[in-house]
C-alpha cells in the first residue's frame, strides 16, 4: 500500500493531540494504533469513517473519532471520510437512503412537494424519520462492511503485486 502518500496527506499525531477541541479525549490519543497505517488499522478506519458518513446528525467528524477510537483504528482516516457527506453530495445520498428505508420498511416512500416550506417539513417529518434514519443505518453497515471487505483484499492484491516484482529484480 502506498503509506508514503498516506503520510504525506497525514496530519502528525502530536498536532491533533495537542488540538484545543480535541483535549477533551485525554490519553486517548495516544494509543499507537490510531495513528498506524497497516492493513487492518486502515481498513477499520474505511468501515467507520463510511460508517460514520452515514449517520445524519450533527458532528459527525466526532462520531468517527470516537468509533476510531473505540475500534483502534486510524484516526485521520476515519475523521476524513466522513466528508463524503458533504454539503454537496448530503441531498442525493440521504434520498436515496430514505428511499432504502421506506423500501425495507415497506412505506410508500413521500415525494417533494414543489416548493419546499417548513410547515411541509414538520407535517411530514413524523412519518419520514424512521425509513430514513433505518435507510442510513443499513446502507452505512453495508457500505463500511464493503469499504472493509475491499480495503482488506486491495492491500492484499498491493504487497503481493510488489513481492512479485521484487522477486522479478533479483538475479
Amino acid at each position: 500500500m502506498p503509506r508514503r502518500l498516506f503520510r504525506r496527506y497525514m496530519p502528525d499525531p502530536a498536532s491533533i493531540r495537542e488540538h484545543k477541541s480535541l483535549r477533551f479525549l485525554g490519553t486517548l490519543l495516544h494509543d499507537p494504533n490510531l495513528w498506524h497505517l497497516n492493513r487492518h488499522s486502515v481498513a477499520r478506519a474505511m468501515a467507520v469513517g463510511i460508517f460514520a458518513a452515514f449517520i445524519p446528525m450533527p458532528f459527525q467528524m466526532l462520531l468517527a473519532a470516537f468509533l476510531a477510537i473505540t475500534v483502534r483504528s486510524n484516526m485521520p482516516i476515519s475523521v476524513s471520510l466522513v466528508w463524503l457527506t458533504n454539503p454537496f453530495t448530503m441531498p442525493p445520498v440521504f434520498y436515496c437512503t430514505y428511499q432504502m428505508g421506506a423500501w425495507l420498511m415497506n412505506v410508500p416512500p413521500r415525494h417533494l412537494p414543489d416548493e419546499l416550506t417548513w410547515e411541509w417539513i414538520s407535517s411530514q417529518l413524523s412519518t419520514l424519520w424512521q425509513p430514513f434514519l433505518l435507510g442510513s443505518v443499513v446502507c452505512g453497515v453495508i457500505l463500511s462492511a464493503l469499504a472493509y471487505c475491499l480495503t482488506m483484499l486491495y492491500w492484499r492484491w498491493w504487497v503481493s503485486r510488489q513481492w512479485k516484482r521484487r522477486q522479478k529484480r533479483r538475479p
